[in-house]
């Protein structure tokens, strides 16, 4: 039988991970999307591919935080969480006038609801 304390760690460790592996699917879309615009410079195009390949580095970074972070320096955690989500929420917004962005976007969704949700999970 595990105590509260365990349950606990466990239901952090769960939650960080699908953080980071929302994080890892949006950083994949986002990449996956800002290449297939055409970089001809004119705008919306350009900005958007711009924030998404923004995007794919921001949700990188997160992921990367998130899997090798040895101690709990919450603080960091929260920060770098809380930029990922106002990053994927202004890119989903972005893709969603974009043809052919739909999955990218609600990618960009999901990761920003895993990071608020994991915040939550620090409190």
């Amino acid at each position: 039988m595990t105590s509260p304390a365990q349950r606990q760690l466990y239901r952090f460790l769960e939650d960080r991970f699908t953080c980071a592996q929302a994080c890892a699917e949006c950083a994949r879309a986002c990449a996956v999307h800002a290449s297939l615009l055409d970089p001809d410079g004119k705008e919306p195009h350009e900005r958007v591919r711009r924030l998404g390949i923004m995007c794919a580095e921001v949700c990188d970074a997160t992921c990367r935080t998130l899997c090798e972070q040895n101690g709990r320096d919450e603080d960091g955690i929260r920060a770098q969480l809380e930029w990922c989500r106002s990053v994927c929420v202004e890119c989903a917004r972005a893709f969603d006038g974009q043809p052919g962005a739909g999955s990218a976007a609600a990618d960009c969704r999901a990761c920003a609801a895993a990071c608020a949700d994991f915040m939550a999970a620090l409190d």
